[in-house]
C-alpha cells in the first residue's frame, strides 16, 4: 500500500530532526506537488463500522499509520477478521455482535479509537473489556463517555476513578435517553456508531458540541449505510431508531485535510507553491477550511478539477474561530508568526485536551523560536515575528513536531525538534516527502 512504510524511527528512540534553513539546497523546486496521505479520522471510523458490520467490506487507499493501526488491533479484538491487500484492507465483521477480548485492550496513542471503542465494549453480551494506552491516552478524560454509556444499561468506570483510562466496560447496553458533554465530538461520534445496533431506540441530549465537522463526518458515514435517526440543526438533539445493521460496503478513503494543513500553512508563508492532490472538497471533512481562512489572510488559492494550488501573497494577521478546526491550530499558530499584525486563534479549548495541551505546547516552543506570542484561555495571540531556530521539543506530539517543522523551515539558522517519531501517529512519510524537495532535513536516534 502507497503509505505503508515509516520513516525509520522505532518507539524506544527519541528521535530529533535537525533543519537547516541556511543549506537548504537550491534545487528547491517553486511548485512542489504533493499526494495528501488518506483521513485518519476516515480510516478509523471505516474499519469500525466495516467491523460492526455483516459480511465481507472492502476499504481502499486507507492510512497505514500507528492509530490506523492501534484501531485495526482494537477491531480484531472484538472479533473481526481484517487483512491486507494491495488496495488496502478486507474486513470480515461481526455482524453487530462483538466478542469479548480475549486481553486487556491497548489502543496505544489513539484518541479516536479508545472513544470509539468504549462503545462498541458496551455492545459485547458477557464479560468485561479493559482499554489502556500510552502514557498521553492515560491522561485524556473519557468521564462524559463513561456516564452516557451507564445511563443507556452498560457498566463503565474508570480503574483510577479519574475519568480517564484505564477504563473498564460491561455490556450489553440497551439503549433509552442518555446526555453527552461533546467537549470532544468523539464522545459523540461513538454513541452514533454503537447506538444503531442497540435493542431499543436511544435519544441523546448533547449539552455542549465542539468539533462539529467531525460529526457530520460519522453522520455521514451512517447515511452511506441507511441508517435512521433524526436530528435538530445544530445537533443539540438526537434520536436513533435501534434494532438497526450495518451491511458490508466497499469504499475508499479520501485525502486527510488535517495532514494538508502543514503544506498549505508552508505555502502561505513561504514563495512555493504547493499543489495538494488527492483532495476531496465535497468531503465533511472541517479542516478544508483552513483553506478560506488562509485565502482571507491574502494567500492565493486556486482549486481544479483534481487538485487544489496554494500560494503565500503576504498574510495578514486576522481573528480566526479555531472550534471546527482543533487540529490546525499548531499549523495556524506558525502561520500567524509570518502574518502582518495580530492573529488570534480563539474558541478553542479543546485544544488542550490532545495528545498534549496543544495552546501551552505551541506557546512555549515558538516563543523559544523568538515568536511574539501569548496563551489565551481558549487560544493564542501571535504577532508577526522573525522566527530564529532553536533546540524545540515536540512533546511526542504529531502535529505539533509538524508545525515546528514548517516553522523551522521558515526560520533563520538551525531548527532541532525533538520527539520526532510522532509523525508515525498519521504521516509516516512526512520527513521523506519534504527531504525529497531539496530540504536540508537530517534525522537522528537519540537513546532516551
Amino acid at each position: 500500500m502507497q503509505y505503508g512504510r515509516r520513516v525509520e524511527m522505532v518507539s524506544k528512540k527519541n528521535i530529533l530532526v535537525s533543519i537547516n534553513k541556511s543549506n537548504i539546497k537550491s534545487e528547491v523546486p517553486k511548485q512542489i506537488k504533493v499526494k495528501v496521505p488518506p483521513s485518519k479520522s476516515h480510516t478509523i471510523r471505516a474499519l469500525y463500522i466495516a467491523s460492526l458490520a455483516e459480511g465481507e467490506s472492502a476499504i481502499s487507499n486507507p492510512l497505514i499509520s500507528e492509530d490506523a493501526l492501534s484501531a485495526c488491533k482494537v477491531c480484531k479484538a472484538f472479533g473481526a477478521e481484517i487483512s491486507e491487500n494491495q488496495n488496502g484492507y478486507i474486513v470480515h465483521g461481526v455482524k453487530g455482535q462483538p466478542r469479548v477480548p480475549e486481553d486487556v485492550v491497548d489502543v496505544g496513542n489513539s484518541g479516536t479509537t479508545l472513544r470509539l471503542g468504549l462503545s462498541v465494549a458496551a455492545l459485547v453480551e458477557e464479560g468485561y473489556t479493559v482499554f489502556t494506552g500510552d502514557s498521553q491516552i492515560r491522561r485524556r478524560p473519557v468521564e462524559p463517555l463513561v456516564k452516557a454509556l451507564n445511563k443507556l444499561g452498560a457498566k463503565a468506570f474508570s480503574t483510577r476513578n479519574n475519568g480517564m483510562a484505564p477504563v473498564v466496560v460491561k455490556g450489553r447496553m440497551v439503549g433509552g435517553k442518555t446526555e453527552i458533554d461533546a467537549y470532544t465530538s468523539q464522545f459523540l461520534s461513538s454513541l452514533l456508531i454503537s447506538c444503531p445496533l442497540l435493542e431499543k431506540d436511544t435519544e441523546i441530549k448533547v449539552v455542549r458540541l465542539n468539533e462539529v465537522p467531525y460529526v457530520h463526518m460519522t453522520l455521514w458515514w451512517l447515511d452511506r449505510q441507511g441508517i435512521r435517526y433524526e436530528c435538530d440543526d445544530k445537533l443539540r438533539k438526537i434520536y436513533i431508531y435501534g434494532g438497526q445493521s450495518y451491511k458490508n460496503f466497499e469504499a475508499a478513503i479520501p485525502g486527510d485535510f488535517s495532514s494538508a494543513t502543514f503544506f498549505m500553512v508552508l505555502a502561505a508563508i513561504s514563495g512555493t507553491e504547493v499543489v495538494l492532490e488527492n483532495l476531496d472538497m465535497t468531503d465533511p471533512q472541517g479542516d478544508k477550511m483552513v483553506l478560506s481562512v488562509l485565502e482571507s489572510m491574502g494567500a492565493k488559492v486556486r482549486y481544479t478539477t483534481d487538485s487544489v494550488i496554494i500560494k503565500g501573497n503576504g498574510l495578514k494577521g486576522t481573528e480566526i474561530d479555531m472550534n471546527s478546526i482543533p487540529d490546525a491550530l499548531p499549523a495556524m499558530a506558525v502561520a500567524g508568526c509570518f502574518a502582518e499584525g495580530e492573529t488570534k486563534l480563539v474558541n478553542v479549548p479543546q485544544a488542550r485536551l490532545k495528545e498534549t495541551d496543544r495552546i501551552s505546547v505551541m506557546h512555549n516552543e515558538l516563543k523559544k523560536m523568538g515568536a511574539d506570542i501569548e496563551e489565551l484561555p481558549d487560544g493564542l495571540l501571535i504577532r508577526k515575528s522573525k522566527l530564529k531556530g532553536c533546540k524545540v521539543n515536540g512533546h511526542y506530539d504529531h502535529r505539533v513536531v509538524m508545525a515546528l517543522t514548517v516553522a523551522g523551515l521558515n526560520a533563520e539558522g538551525t531548527t532541532d525538534i525533538t520527539t520526532a517519531e510522532a509523525v508515525n501517529v498519521t504521516y509516516p512519510e512526512f520527513f521523506d516527502t519534504l527531504m525529497g524537495w531539496g530540504y536540508d532535513i537530517s534525522i537522528e536516534s537519540e537513546e532516551c
